[in-house]
Protein backbone atom coordinates (compact mmCIF):
# COMPACT_ATOMS: atom_id res chain seq x y z
CA UNK A 1 0.00 0.00 0.00
CA UNK A 2 1.89 3.11 -1.22
CA UNK A 3 -0.14 5.51 0.96
CA UNK A 4 1.21 3.95 4.15
CA UNK A 5 4.80 4.32 2.91
CA UNK A 6 4.30 7.96 1.82
CA UNK A 7 2.40 9.05 4.94
CA UNK A 8 3.66 12.54 5.91
CA UNK A 9 5.09 12.95 9.40
CA UNK A 10 2.32 15.34 10.46
CA UNK A 11 -0.20 12.60 9.75
CA UNK A 12 1.88 9.96 11.56
CA UNK A 13 1.30 12.06 14.70
CA UNK A 14 -2.45 12.36 13.98
CA UNK A 15 -5.53 10.24 14.72
CA UNK A 16 -5.94 6.93 12.88
CA UNK A 17 -8.96 8.29 10.98
CA UNK A 18 -6.85 11.08 9.47
CA UNK A 19 -4.19 8.55 8.47
CA UNK A 20 -6.75 6.23 6.87
CA UNK A 21 -8.37 9.13 5.01
CA UNK A 22 -5.01 10.19 3.56
CA UNK A 23 -3.96 6.64 2.68
CA UNK A 24 -7.21 5.66 0.94
CA UNK A 25 -7.41 8.91 -1.01
CA UNK A 26 -3.72 8.82 -1.91
CA UNK A 27 -3.89 5.23 -3.17
CA UNK A 28 -7.00 5.99 -5.24
CA UNK A 29 -5.38 9.13 -6.65
CA UNK A 30 -2.23 7.18 -7.58
CA UNK A 31 -4.41 4.80 -9.60
CA UNK A 32 -6.02 7.77 -11.36
CA UNK A 33 -3.16 10.27 -11.73
CA UNK A 34 -0.03 8.26 -11.01
CA UNK A 35 2.44 8.82 -8.18
CA UNK A 36 3.45 12.39 -7.50
CA UNK A 37 2.41 15.83 -6.35
CA UNK A 38 -1.15 15.62 -7.67
CA UNK A 39 -1.84 12.45 -5.66
CA UNK A 40 -0.46 14.10 -2.52
CA UNK A 41 -2.51 17.28 -3.06
CA UNK A 42 -5.65 15.18 -3.57
CA UNK A 43 -5.01 13.22 -0.37
CA UNK A 44 -4.40 16.38 1.67
CA UNK A 45 -7.59 17.94 0.26
CA UNK A 46 -9.56 14.97 1.62
CA UNK A 47 -7.88 15.30 5.03
CA UNK A 48 -8.57 19.05 5.16
CA UNK A 49 -12.31 18.44 4.75
CA UNK A 50 -12.45 16.65 8.10
CA UNK A 51 -9.32 17.76 9.97
CA UNK A 52 -7.33 20.92 10.64
CA UNK A 53 -3.64 21.24 11.32
CA UNK A 54 -2.86 22.24 14.89
CA UNK A 55 0.84 22.46 15.62
CA UNK A 56 2.62 19.37 14.33
CA UNK A 57 -0.45 17.16 13.79
CA UNK A 58 -4.04 17.11 12.50
CA UNK A 59 -7.13 17.29 14.74
CA UNK A 60 -10.79 16.69 13.84
CA UNK A 61 -12.72 19.81 12.82
CA UNK A 62 -16.07 20.58 14.40
CA UNK A 63 -17.65 20.36 10.95
CA UNK A 64 -16.93 18.77 7.60
CA UNK A 65 -16.27 20.91 4.58
CA UNK A 66 -13.74 23.08 2.78
CA UNK A 67 -11.09 24.68 4.95
CA UNK A 68 -10.17 27.65 2.78
CA UNK A 69 -10.92 29.51 -0.45
CA UNK A 70 -8.95 27.05 -2.59
CA UNK A 71 -10.78 24.04 -1.19
CA UNK A 72 -14.15 25.71 -1.70
CA UNK A 73 -13.54 26.57 -5.36
CA UNK A 74 -10.90 24.01 -6.19
CA UNK A 75 -9.92 22.69 -9.54
CA UNK A 76 -6.56 22.76 -11.28
CA UNK A 77 -7.51 25.76 -13.43
CA UNK A 78 -8.30 27.93 -10.41
CA UNK A 79 -5.38 28.39 -8.08
CA UNK A 80 -5.93 30.33 -4.88
CA UNK A 81 -3.60 30.34 -1.90
CA UNK A 82 -4.28 27.64 0.69
CA UNK A 83 -4.18 28.16 4.43
CA UNK A 84 -1.79 25.24 4.99
CA UNK A 85 -4.28 23.12 6.88
CA UNK A 86 -5.67 25.94 9.00
CA UNK A 87 -9.48 25.96 8.92
CA UNK A 88 -9.76 29.49 7.55
CA UNK A 89 -13.54 29.08 7.26
CA UNK A 90 -13.87 28.53 11.02
CA UNK A 91 -15.21 31.22 13.32
CA UNK A 92 -12.89 33.80 14.80
CA UNK A 93 -13.61 32.32 18.25
CA UNK A 94 -12.39 28.91 17.05
CA UNK A 95 -9.26 30.43 15.51
CA UNK A 96 -8.59 32.28 18.80
CA UNK A 97 -8.88 28.95 20.62
CA UNK A 98 -6.37 27.32 18.28
CA UNK A 99 -4.04 30.34 18.57
CA UNK A 100 -4.28 30.10 22.37
CA UNK A 101 -3.41 26.39 22.22
CA UNK A 102 -0.37 27.23 20.07
CA UNK A 103 0.53 30.22 22.31
CA UNK A 104 0.48 32.70 19.39
CA UNK A 105 1.67 36.06 20.75
CA UNK A 106 -0.57 39.10 20.12
CA UNK A 107 -3.56 36.94 19.18
CA UNK A 108 -6.10 39.04 21.11
CA UNK A 109 -5.65 42.02 18.79
CA UNK A 110 -5.51 40.07 15.50
CA UNK A 111 -8.11 40.05 12.78
CA UNK A 112 -9.40 36.74 11.44
CA UNK A 113 -7.03 36.75 8.41
CA UNK A 114 -4.11 37.64 10.70
CA UNK A 115 -5.02 34.74 13.00
CA UNK A 116 -5.05 32.33 10.04
CA UNK A 117 -1.58 33.49 8.98
CA UNK A 118 -0.21 33.38 12.55
CA UNK A 119 -1.61 29.87 13.13
CA UNK A 120 -0.14 28.69 9.83
CA UNK A 121 3.29 30.00 10.88
CA UNK A 122 2.99 28.45 14.35
CA UNK A 123 2.01 25.12 12.75
CA UNK A 124 5.04 25.27 10.45
CA UNK A 125 7.35 25.97 13.41
CA UNK A 126 5.87 23.09 15.41
CA UNK A 127 6.25 20.73 12.46
CA UNK A 128 9.88 21.73 11.88
CA UNK A 129 10.60 21.22 15.58
CA UNK A 130 8.92 17.79 15.60
CA UNK A 131 10.94 16.74 12.56
CA UNK A 132 14.14 17.99 14.16
CA UNK A 133 14.79 20.57 11.42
Amino acid sequence: MPGREDLPSTLRRSPDKAQRTWEKTHDSAVETYGEGERSHRTAFAAVKHQFEKVGDHWEPKGHKGPSDQQAAGGGPERRAPTAGGVDANATKDHLMSVARKLDVPGRSSMTKPELVTAIEKANDRATRKARGD
